[in-house]
């Protein structure tokens, strides 16, 4: 015959002392693991210039997914946050965001007859860029050399990007440097959507 236990002391409240201490393990395990993520799966970004428009606009927020470049190398068309070069002259610890036009062996050009920027000999069709802006004002012929990449604002009037850059290294930028890529905007509400890449880059012929 079973006999019935005291469960007096289970319900013995617990002390302020006691809750205290929890939510003081609770916040520090909160804490640790907001940094987790940040350091190593997930950043959040602000847009603080207009070189990105109209596809971000200033003061728009991203996500950023810090995991997916460890795992395989940028992609044509996808928008990338990094640390500019040295050459460049940015302000210490300063992130730029920019789309990828070029990578390892590609070769592009500004411009083709009818003023579009070819990669690999296909033009692009860019309608992400800025109403009114050329693909270019400045022509150029480079070839992107093994763990770089060519970087290009979407307002190409307002971009200080790989263009800018021609004299050093021919305006690429290291992969080693790329933070990660800008997958969606979140803030605010009514422009929350996914960074999707133009489809004009599927056209794109690898280098073989």
């Amino acid at each position: 015959m079973a006999t019935e236990t005291d469960s007096s002391k289970d319900d013995t409240p617990r002390t302020a002392g006691s809750r205290l201490k929890e939510l003081i393990i609770l916040a520090v395990v909160g804490v640790l693991v907001a940094v987790g993520v940040r350091a190593y799966l997930l950043q959040t970004f602000y847009i603080p210039s207009g070189s990105m428009e109209q596809t971000l606009l200033i003061d728009d927020k991203v996500l950023v997914d810090k995991i997916s470049y460890r795992m395989q190398e940028p992609e044509r068309g996808e928008i990338v946050v990094f640390h500019p070069p040295q050459a460049w002259n940015a302000g210490e610890g300063q992130e730029y965001i920019k789309r990828v036009v070029g990578v390892a062996g590609d070769r592009v050009v500004c411009c083709e007859e009818t003023g579009r920027i070819t990669v690999n000999g296909q033009p692009l069709d860019e309608d992400y860029v800025y109403p009114g802006d050329k693909p270019s004002e400045r022509d150029f012929d480079v070839t992107v050399p093994d763990g770089f990449v060519f970087l290009l604002g979407d307002h190409r009037s307002a971009s200080a990007d790989s263009r800018a850059h021609l004299t050093e290294q021919n305006g690429m930028v290291p992969v080693d440097s790329i933070v990660g890529r800008a997958f969606a905007t979140y803030w605010p509400p009514a422009r929350m959507r996914m960074l999707s890449v133009p489809e004009t880059f599927s056209a794109v012929p690898d280098v073989h």
